[in-house]
């Protein structure tokens, strides 16, 4: 543990002292500023290209910290925060009124999330909480590489280097703030694993509802790399001559550095995604292109649907 602070004493100064730092959580690399500190907090939004209406997550170090932020913690909540903290799944609540405004948009919420990575909570539990957007310029693929933030941000920006994130997609959102509870962003902890844990139905934000100023992350598009996103047509076969092809369930019959074939394996496809989109720019591919997720499919599998989102938000 003394070893682990040691290295990270550099970059703990730099938080303290108002600067921005990126590290790894186990979804992908965050863009850490003390949540306590405006003008660090607007550093982020700077650095990253983010508008100023798109909320931001809060990281903290342990449960107890939420009710420095949550104004009302439902008793559901504490079962969610028992059962999948530190994990990847973030919760929406009603904020006092000292959260920073800049953080929340000016909304009436807070979201906060306790991420497992052990740097990030070594990190956290010396600086105090942070906010933490994905360390990526806005709108491009997150990063789940220490050289995806180099690419974005410069050689010369700080990075809390620890090779690869395991999940490589961004936590769910859930908003607890009312009933029902909402998931406004699906991600590894799915819906069914939420309610077996509450007792309770939980429903997804309809398209239909305004709920784009409600959670960080579900407004803009987002996750694209230069190369066309879009989904495989029916009957398509692979042409790998301009494009990466990626399938989840169909059998491609060859594979190649083009043609990726991950036999419903959706993990390690999730793990993936993002360094497959940064790759194809980096191969000058004019398109990615990915086999349909179907619906049964995104049901029975909380990764399968959320990838189905990230692509999605790509695809155009």
């Amino acid at each position: 543990m003394k070893k682990r602070l040691a290295l990270l004493e550099k970059y703990i100064q730099l938080i303290k002292s108002g600067e921005v730092v990126a590290f790894p959580t186990e979804t992908v690399y965050g863009l850490g500023a003390d949540a306590r500190n405006p003008d660090a907090v607007k550093k982020v939004f700077e650095t990253k290209g983010r508008p100023a209406d798109n909320p931001l997550i809060i990281h903290i170090a342990d449960i107890k910290s939420v009710k420095n932020f949550a104004l009302d913690v439902p008793e559901a909540a504490e079962k969610l925060m028992e059962s999948f903290w530190p994990g990847p799944l973030t919760l929406i609540f009603k904020k006092k009124p000292e959260v920073l405004d800049i953080i929340t948009g000016g909304l009436a919420t807070v979201a906060l999330r306790w991420p497992s990575h052990p740097i990030s909570q070594n990190l956290i539990a010396q600086t105090g909480p942070l906010v933490a957007p994905s360390a990526n310029t806005s709108g491009k693929p997150s990063p789940t590489k220490p050289e995806h933030v180099t690419e974005d941000f410069g050689e010369d920006f700080p990075v809390i280097e620890a090779g690869e994130t395991q999940i490589g997609l961004e936590s769910t959102v859930l908003d607890v703030s009312h009933k029902p509870f909402r998931i406004y962003r699906p991600g590894y902890i799915g819906k069914t694993q939420i309610e077996n844990i509450i007792g309770e139905k939980v429903c997804f934000a309809e398209s239909g509802e305004n709920t784009e100023t409600r959670s960080p992350g579900t407004k803009y598009s987002h996750y694209s790399p230069k190369a066309t996103v879009r989904w495989l047509k029916p009957g398509e076969m692979a042409n790998a001559d301009n494009a990466l092809y990626l399938f989840h369930e169909k059998n491609p019959e060859h594979v190649s550095d083009h043609i990726i074939y991950y036999q419903g394996n959706y993990h390690q496809m999730a793990h993936e995604l993002f360094d497959r989109f940064r790759q194809a720019d980096h191969r000058n591919l004019n398109e990615v292109v990915i086999e349909q997720i179907s619906e049964e499919t995104q049901q029975e599998n909380a990764i399968a649907m959320a990838l189905y989102n990230r692509i999605n938000k790509a695809v155009g």
